[in-house]
């Protein structure tokens, strides 16, 4: 399987075309399994898409407080990070104290913040509202630090299948700069940054219903976050909630989600304003050496 993802890979990595190509996969007389970019005869034609998806409706809440005067309106953030939101409404009737611009804050982590109070221009009729919440993880205001990043992984050498900007996967505003490192299943993935673990995902077994099968994600202490994906299942060790220290054990690497074959999807990424975009960045020695954490603990500059 390792083998024939580097060779996949590679078909990928060669080709010219600026937007996502079309690969196809196909069994031979003698049972193996090859992708390929050329159609050929029996041939099937393989999807995947690199979308990360986190599932934020339950923790991210626009909450309605009724009361004698109104209604008042309220967002609750249980996240152990900040998130941007904007609430905007329309088609108001009735109501006075709606604003008639969209409203944006940050809300700090675990909190809850009142927005807007509204009452009914005719107590003796009701009030009707259509409310609009955006919302993404992450303060915007803050900068990213030039930092270089340890290898987050134990053992190895191991190999870069697709890098930056590849047209397999990597050509979503969110995965443009990720790397995918094949490894084998079971191999003890570290924290490359320290943080506060945000969100994580145990329970995912095979593909799954989320592409990004088993992930941890950390804020780091500048806002950026690193995102750990394609985990296997039930070897999480760290809670959300959790601070951890570059080279904390976070997990070991699976074949969870849209993988092809066992790999470490890594990404580092930021809130852009209302979107969370992947972000350059540089690790602090080539993928292919054995991590070296004694040397290579981070340099700032």
């Amino acid at each position: 399987m390792l083998g024939r993802l580097i060779i996949l890979c590679a078909v990928l990595l060669s080709a010219t075309q600026a937007s996502a190509l079309t690969i196809y996969k196909y069994v031979d007389a003698n049972g193996v399994v090859t992708y390929s970019d050329k159609a050929v005869a029996g041939a099937q034609v393989f999807v995947f898409r690199d979308r990360m998806i986190e599932r934020l409706d339950n923790l991210v809440k626009l909450e309605t407080k009724k009361h004698d005067a109104g209604e008042t309106l309220l967002i609750r953030n249980d996240l152990y990070a900040p998130v941007e939101i904007e609430l905007s409404l329309s088609k108001v009737v009735n109501a006075t104290g709606a604003p008639e611009q969209p409203i944006r804050w940050v809300l700090p982590p675990r909190s809850k913040i009142r927005l807007a109070t509204l009452a009914p221009l005719d107590a003796a009729k009701p009030m009707s509202y259509k409310p609009r919440l955006r919302y993404a993880m992450g303060d915007p205001r803050l900068q990213p630090q030039l930092y270089r990043y340890p290898l987050p992984w134990r053992g190895g050498p191991f190999k870069l299948t697709q890098g930056a900007n590849g047209k397999y996967s990597h050509f979503t505003p969110r995965g443009r700069y990720a790397l995918d490192i094949a490894m084998p299943q079971g191999t003890p993935i570290v924290a490359a940054r320290g943080g506060i673990v945000v969100k994580t995902e145990n329970q995912q077994s095979g593909r799954g219903n989320n592409p990004s099968g088993n992930f941890v994600r950390i804020l780091h202490d500048d806002g950026t976050m690193g995102v750990y994906l394609h985990l296997l299942r039930g070897s999480v060790s760290v809670q959300e909630g959790q601070r951890v220290e570059t080279g904390s054990h976070l997990a070991n690497s699976g074949n969870t989600g849209n993988s092809t074959g066992p790999h470490l999807h890594f990404v580092v990424q930021r809130n852009v304003g209302l979107a969370l975009e992947s972000i350059p960045f540089n690790f602090a020695q080539p993928v292919d050496s054995l991590p070296n954490f004694s040397t290579a603990t981070a340099d700032r500059h």
